[in-house]
């Protein structure tokens, strides 16, 4: 079904890495849309010819981090507004519609906030944070952009109204535990690098006591506990996230720190 574009222009825009998983579904869902941009950053998969194949202007660039790739590909977009959709999110129908009804409409308003539900193991997660969860994802370029951070990076805009749209997008991030994990391992690093840039220090209490603190948070206090099964893997995994990333903080400032007495220290250690 050919469905017509918005009154006012829109481009999509997506960074993408070997995300032939759900590629092809995201796209199809963002045909409405004036074009779409694909940023790429060296795929290995069918990721190339899946977003060629729907009629994505592709183009190539070594990542440095989400906040400068995402500006980026912001800046290589035809019109100035731009709804940015990760390569694992799905523009619901309801969506599609609120949005050609707003943009455009309403007076003063330089972006949105798209509400993005999460699936995972195959469930939607209708209880917890992770539900309708607002982010700045469509708004007017002309207004600002995304930041520079490495990690969790953000939109700025500055000059006008942010609005929260109803209806949501589908965020299908993990195929599988294997791809949860190797996510988990590359957004850790990053992050802890990420903080041990702004010169946050991690300490021994940080690491021990921030899981169960965070695992009863998640499960109890944010009800991921009516989210059943997928609910308590989900807040347990979001437990471990913290800590990992607080360890690898932690492992980063140990290393720094007179690493020619480390490994004499750690040898006289073990011989105690």
């Amino acid at each position: 079904m050919n469905i017509p574009p918005v009154a006012t222009p829109i481009s999509a825009v997506l960074i993408t890495l070997n995300s032939e998983r759900l590629l092809g579904p995201v796209l199809d869902a963002l045909q409405w849309c004036n074009e779409i941009v694909v940023v790429d950053s060296g795929s290995t998969d069918g990721t190339l010819q899946i977003a060629r194949d729907r009629g994505a202007r592709v183009l190539h660039r070594d990542f440095d981090g989400f906040g400068p790739q995402k500006r980026f590909a912001v800046a290589q977009a035809v019109h100035d507004w731009v709804l940015v959709v990760d390569a694992d999110e799905v523009v619901t129908p309801e969506l599609r519609a609120e949005i050609q009804s707003r943009v455009g409409h309403e007076e003063g308003v330089v972006g949105y906030k798209v509400p993005i539900s999460l699936i995972f193991m195959e469930r939607l997660m209708r209880h917890g944070s992770e539900y309708k969860m607002p982010h700045l994802r469509l708004f007017n370029r002309t207004f600002g952009t995304y930041n520079l951070s490495h990690v969790h990076e953000d939109v700025e805009l500055s000059g006008g109204r942010v609005l929260t749209l109803k209806d949501h997008m589908l965020h299908d991030s993990y195929g599988s535990m294997h791809e949860y994990f190797e996510k988990l391992n590359r957004y850790t690093t990053a992050g802890a690098r990420e903080l041990d840039r702004r010169g946050r220090k991690a300490s021994t209490a940080q690491v021990v006591f921030r899981l169960p603190l965070t695992f009863l948070k998640e499960y109890l206090l944010k009800k991921n506990v009516l989210n059943g099964y997928p609910g308590f893997v989900w807040s347990l995994f979001s437990a471990m996230y913290p800590v990992v990333k607080y360890a690898k903080l932690h492992e980063l400032q140990q290393k720094r720190s007179s690493p020619e007495e480390r490994p004499a220290r750690m040898y006289e250690d073990r011989t105690h």
